[in-house]
């Protein structure tokens, strides 16, 4: 079964103070440093970015020639829009059966769990994987074709599709991590905190 990423990164990061995509991460762009370690996933057969705010200043300044860019028009509208847009695409597309959904400002996802949650998703017969760090949810998130309409009909808002995963617990399977949940990067303090710790 075909397996693609979607990585989320069209956000303004009003809280970052500018594009947080651009922040330097060992020497390269946050985005092109978390573009890599989605390219390394094992069983991923391609790679999709969705951007928005400053989309022209990082596709300059990010490599970006090995995975397919998705422009989100509507990105002020939150979360909830990119993903729509990248299922939409996927759609469309035809070429995977699920996606692992991705977030642009989170370098530290470990690889080792891509492979946990699909063969928790080969063995489920729910269309949702989703890994539980002591007990908290997090990404990626492993969603299967099947569910992807349904879910572009009743995305809104900041939220992505995490309230239609609250409302349908009969959708999802959990894979218990045993570390904690990878760190978003959500204001300069975060990123030299995570730098600092890494």
């Amino acid at each position: 079964m075909s397996t693609v990423a979607l990585i989320l990164a069209a956000g303004e990061a009003r809280r970052f103070g500018g594009p947080k995509q651009l922040a330097d991460w060992g020497g390269i762009p946050l985005l092109e440093y978390v573009v890599g370690r989605v390219l390394d996933w094992p069983w991923v057969d391609g790679v999709y970015v969705v951007l928005g705010a400053n989309s022209e200043r990082i596709m300059s300044r990010v490599h970006l020639s090995t995975v397919t860019v998705i422009e989100n028009l509507d990105w002020s509208e939150g979360v909830a829009s990119s993903l729509r847009v990248g299922l939409d695409v996927l759609i469309g597309d035809r070429v995977a059966e699920r996606v692992l959904i991705a977030l642009g400002d989170q370098p530290t996802v470990s690889p080792a769990v891509v492979p946990m949650l699909l063969e928790a998703g080969r063995r489920s017969r729910r269309p949702v994987v989703i890994p539980r760090y002591r007990f908290v949810r997090g990404h990626p998130v492993l969603i299967e074709r099947s569910l992807w309409p349904r879910l572009v009909a009743g995305l809104k808002g900041d939220q992505g599709a995490r309230n239609q995963f609250l409302s349908h617990p009969e959708w999802v399977e959990e894979v218990l991590i045993a570390e904690g949940p990878p760190p978003d990067i959500d204001t300069p303090e975060d990123l030299d905190e995570l730098r600092r710790a890494t």
